[in-house]
């Protein structure tokens, strides 16, 4: 998986409180697919967490919580 890519997810990670995979990839200027694979290793790997809310579901940075 390309790391600048889960670079540029974590560094985004860091100026919202949580987002959607959508929002992510519209906000790193990739496409959905390649931003959900790696998301999915961010997650695995620890570096974020998956939250849902009224069967939406977001990711964040973990321990990262609304302001």
């Amino acid at each position: 998986m390309n790391e600048d890519l889960k670079e540029s997810i974590l560094k985004y990670l860091t100026t919202v409180s949580q987002a959607k995979n959508k929002d992510v990839a519209r906000a790193v200027g990739q496409e959905k697919s390649f931003v959900d694979k790696a998301i999915a290793e961010l997650a695995k790997e620890g570096k974020i967490e998956y939250r849902s809310f009224g069967g939406i579901t977001y990711i964040a940075l973990p321990g990262k919580h609304e302001t």
